[in-house]
């Protein structure tokens, strides 16, 4: 697989942190996702500098307002020179079409659509008024995210494989809630174990994404990415645990 297609998050709530990890893996990660956490603490500078260095960024803003106020973010988003900002699938297609409409200014940002954030069970919908389960409603709000143009959506690794035979091969597929077996993470703690279930069944961190998967079922289900939080970041090694991603060894 392509190193890009690896995104590190720099969920962190501290700008000295998050450059501090960017310096530390250097040239082994071109791609970062800077949430909503990070953004609000460091501010649009942290952005700039990123894409100054000549790295990507995958701005997560899960946007979910009135189509104009979407559209001027994602049009500030594509003047950070952002590669990838996000929108919520759940605010319908008035808001997807005016990401899509706003992001057409700049050649290099594509839109991607939220569909169930992966800490949400069926049981989260449920209490939303959502009768259909996680893998029916992601796919039926990636439908509409096609139907509004969007680039690619956002799903767990699980939702991949349905995702990829529903879009084709050319849209993108983000997955976040991807976890590397047997990372020792400071203080003892492990990252998640090589099944599906295994941050359930063990009790092992999964990092509140309830619907998780290793990068390696990600890619093999159709994944154009994935995004790697604390396997990474909190890594004994995070240059190491970022290379057995690309060398695709799960043990």
């Amino acid at each position: 697989m392509d190193s890009g297609q690896v995104i590190v998050a720099l969920d962190f709530d501290d700008r000295r942190a998050a450059e501090a990890l960017v310096a530390r893996l250097g040239g082994a990660c071109g791609f970062y996702k800077v949430g909503l956490e990070l953004l609000t603490t460091a501010g649009p500078d942290l952005v700039r500098g990123l894409v100054d260095q000549g790295h990507e960024v995958f701005l997560d803003l899960k946007l979910f307002e009135i189509p104009n106020s979407v559209a001027g973010a994602v049009r500030a988003a594509g003047a950070l020179g952002a590669s990838m900002v996000t929108v919520h699938s759940m605010g319908g297609t008035g808001i997807m079409t005016a990401a899509v409409d706003a992001a057409r200014e700049f050649p290099g940002l594509r839109v991607l659509a939220l569909t169930v954030v992966t800490s949400m069970t069926g049981s989260d919908l449920a209490d939303i008024g959502i009768d259909a389960g996680t893998d029916e409603q992601v796919l039926r709000l990636a439908r509409l995210a096609a139907e509004a143009g969007c680039d690619g959506v956002v799903g767990s690794p699980r939702e991949a494989g349905p995702l990829r035979k529903l879009l084709g091969p050319d849209r993108l597929i983000v997955t976040p809630g991807v976890t590397l077996p047997g990372v020792t993470l400071p203080g003892g703690e492990a990252g998640a174990g090589t099944g599906a279930q295994a941050g359930v069944q063990t009790g092992v961190q999964t990092g509140g994404h309830a619907r998780s998967d290793t990068p390696w079922a990600a890619f093999a289900a159709g994944a154009s990415h994935v995004v790697v939080g604390r396997s990474v970041t909190r890594a004994a090694d995070p240059v190491a645990a970022l290379r057995r991603i690309g060398a695709g060894r799960p043990l």
